[in-house]
């Protein structure tokens, strides 16, 4: 089994690759959705999960057989319109890609299978997203996302709720509502606010280049942090990243 730092900056390098991989998001046909309270999704998704587990663990078998049913397609759409290169024929990866994380769940070969799954669904997530809400609402939506998810982490409410959604397993299928590598583990909200970030970035493509850069620094920096502690909030770089692009845009603002 792969050491634990090698297998955290694996998962840290696939975050900063989601950040790269979306294309521009346009879909004229969700215009008529567009509001800003659908940036309540990324905030929401980390607070009334872990609510609802730990009020009641059996949220955790739901939420593993709803991954199992929706991270298939939302990945083949993913392959086939979203990612930069993408095109329909890739869209048919996804099924060896879910052959392989069942028939080989628990091996390095199988947790990668999965986590390319769970990936792909998260940028056809964070893509949708970016569609339907304005881009300051949900820079807002990232950032209270990793207030939360901080906040959970540092007043240990999130080990409990997160480790129960970690080891439900719907009958021996693929577990997708969370993503492991190696020795390491991370949330499927995790690599959701990344690709969603990259959503975000992606009209202004070197913008999107610098991000992804930016966010492979600092998230494998943050993970140095593993020495001290156990648990970090992995949504917390991301929104370090898009906070470091902002100013960074208002220094370039004003020195002009």
């Amino acid at each position: 089994m792969l050491p634990f730092w090698l297998s955290i900056g694996t998962l840290s390098l696939v975050q900063a690759a989601l950040v790269a991989a979306p294309r521009a998001a346009t879909l004229p046909l969700l215009d008529r959705l567009r509001s800003r309270w659908w940036a309540l999704i990324p905030p929401l998704s980390i607070a009334l999960v872990i609510g609802a587990i730990a009020i009641d663990s059996a949220t955790a078998h739901a939420l593993t057989y709803l991954a199992l049913v929706a991270v298939p397609p939302l990945a083949a759409v993913a392959l086939a319109w979203i990612v930069r290169g993408g095109r329909p024929a890739l869209a048919l990866l996804v099924v060896p890609l879910f052959a392989l994380a069942w028939a080989a769940r628990g091996s390095l070969s199988g947790q990668t299978a999965a986590l390319a799954l769970s990936a792909l669904a998260c940028i056809s997530l964070g893509w949708l997203l970016v569609c339907v809400v304005p881009g300051r609402w949900l820079k807002l939506g990232i950032y209270a996302m990793a207030a939360i998810d901080t906040y959970l982490v540092a007043s240990d409410l999130l080990q409990g709720p997160n480790a129960v959604l970690n080891v439900a397993s719907p009958g021996g299928l693929p577990r997708l509502q969370s993503v492991s590598f190696g020795t390491a583990v991370m949330g499927f909200g995790d690599l959701f606010i990344a690709a969603t970030l990259g959503a975000l970035l992606a009209r202004d493509r070197r913008l999107q280049l610098t991000g992804a850069a930016l966010a492979a620094t600092i998230c494998i920096g943050f993970d140095l942090l593993f020495f001290a502690v156990n648990e970090l909030p992995a949504t917390l770089p991301i929104a370090v990243t898009l906070a470091a692009l902002e100013l960074w845009a208002r220094r370039g603002v004003s020195s002009d």
